[in-house]
């Protein structure tokens, strides 16, 4: 798909001031606010931490029948945490890419009127604040870059930045190709209209195949809660049913050899689910 980008283009200082006192304080004291969260290391997401905590505990009782055990399933966290903020990431990254389309709409817009590519993206972003709200991550986005240019940054400097934030592919096909068309001097309406065209044709490819799989990764979801509600209802109807699986050596082993089955399984089936185009 950049191939095909790359192909359709070859067709076709605000004078910076002294801070005063109290602005040069508050910054001060942001800075200093950072530098505390990054020596401590806090999480960017905390809650997936208490829902770790709170899925290791569940574990320990269902599969051991005693929270010493949590101890030692404690290292889990670590790879839930990572799943869970690659999967809020993912989304984000979804959902900025159908917001970052109707940005490119905007923006041909704005050049077509006559504006300068300058003020073009400054215009989307009163459009992108209209349609997403002032808190939108596109809205955000386009602030940045607003503020970039008052402080004469390059805009192609200012969208490589943005595209290198988010990891996004169609963001960074439309850098690079901006870029190229800035130096080369070509039409900017049309390479854009072109470039809107075919990431809005792979965004519609990607949502045919999530409703494709939809249903699926919700069966995964089912399937993956299953074998918690099993056991959970066995020993709630059934006292005494896994008592010989727990406080001994060979009932440890056992429902230790079970949880790695189970572990694997749902590694395999995220890899099945994984489809990336």
């Amino acid at each position: 798909m950049g191939k095909e980008i790359k192909n359709d283009m070859k067709n076709g200082m605000r004078t910076s001031q002294k801070p005063d006192v109290k602005t040069a304080d508050k910054k001060t004291q942001e800075g200093s606010g950072k530098s505390v969260r990054r020596s401590l290391h806090l999480p960017e997401n905390p809650q997936f931490l208490l829902e770790g905590a709170l899925l290791v505990g569940a574990i320990a009782y269902l599969f051991y029948d005693t929270p010493l055990a949590a101890g030692f399933l404690s290292p889990l966290l670590i790879p839930y945490y990572r799943r869970r903020s690659r999967e809020k990431r993912q989304r984000e990254q979804k959902e900025l890419a159908g917001q970052f389309r109707e940005a490119l709409t905007a923006i041909i817009t704005a050049l077509k009127a006559g504006y300068s590519a300058e003020n073009a993206f400054s215009e989307c972003r009163k459009e992108m604040a209209f349609q997403f709200g002032e808190k939108a991550m596109i809205t955000l986005e386009m602030r940045k870059i607003e503020k970039g240019l008052e402080n004469r940054i390059s805009l192609e400097k200012l969208l490589h930045e943005f595209a290198s934030r988010w990891q996004v592919e169609e963001i960074s096909e439309f850098a690079e190709v901006f870029s190229i068309a800035r130096k080369s001097g070509g039409n900017l309406p049309e390479i854009i209209g072109r470039t809107a065209t075919l990431i809005q044709e792979r965004m519609e490819i990607d949502t045919e195949i999530d409703l494709m799989l939809s249903s699926r990764k919700y069966e995964q979801k089912i399937m993956n809660a299953v074998p918690f509600f099993i056991i959970f209802y066995l020993s709630l109807t059934t006292k005494g049913f896994f008592a010989v699986l727990y406080h001994n050596p060979a009932g440890i082993l056992f429902m230790t050899v079970c949880l790695l089955a189970y572990l694997a399984a749902v590694l395999l089936s995220d890899r099945i689910m994984a489809i990336e185009l």
